[in-house]
């Protein structure tokens, strides 16, 4: 089956542009563009895609507001990548707080697009360990402990919160499996008991619960802390 995709960007060239890339995939159908965040939210509920694209700085309604009504009134599956430069601004933690599972760069080669629509749609998180050091300043500046939050990590095992800090500090599977002495396979299993129990959609939420639970702080690198 294709992977169902909607684009968003008040800019047409570059709207059309994304859409032109993903059109030429057998396996991803771009099935709606839209041009505000009002927009936006009426083609998902219209066409109810697999994956958005979604851009942030838009008249009407921003894309971050549109991400999270979209995530919040969806009874299916749908993933938000947001379109972005990459500025170190606040768009990047809201987008996150929003919802968003990935981001996309616009000057992203063509044939990178597709491979990132595609992770997405199988429900990985396109958060590169690189990215996840880039964004940890950014939380950190925002970061206030969330006592609600906090107690949530009753739920979890002592291995779990110590996997959940690794993934919070931008490891991956592999690099985590090396530091336990465990097959990569376990650690997955571990990350997806990470989501179901803490109520998180993908990596990129675990991130954010790490530090707004304080179980992980800009600078700390003692597993535990």
């Amino acid at each position: 089956m294709s992977i169902r995709v909607v684009v968003v960007d008040d800019q047409a060239l570059v709207r059309r542009g994304f859409a032109m890339i993903l059109r030429i995939h057998d396996d991803i159908e771009v099935v709606a563009e839209a041009g505000t965040g009002r927009e936006a939210i009426e083609a998902a509920r219209r066409h109810r895609p697999d994956v958005i694209l979604m851009d942030i700085r838009m008249p009407e309604m921003d894309g971050l507001e549109a991400t999270s009504r979209i995530l919040e009134e969806a009874d299916w599956v749908v993933r938000v990548l947001i379109l972005t430069t990459f500025d170190p601004d606040e768009y990047v933690y809201e987008a996150l707080r929003a919802g968003a599972s990935a981001f996309v760069l616009k000057d992203t080669p063509p044939e990178q697009l597709a491979t990132a629509v595609r992770t997405v749609a199988e429900g990985g998180a396109l958060l590169a360990p690189s990215i996840t050091r880039r964004l940890i300043d950014q939380f950190a500046e925002h970061r206030t402990v969330n006592t609600a939050v906090a107690g949530r990590l009753e739920r979890l095992t002592v291995r779990e919160r110590e996997i959940l800090v690794n993934v919070a500090r931008g490891a991956s599977n592999s690099e985590i499996a090396k530091e336990h002495f465990i097959g990569a396979a376990t650690v997955k299993s571990h990350v997806s008991s990470i989501l179901t129990k803490l109520g998180l959609r993908d990596r990129i939420q675990i991130v954010i619960f790490a530090y707004e639970s304080g179980l992980v702080e800009a600078g700390d690198h003692d597993v535990g802390h």
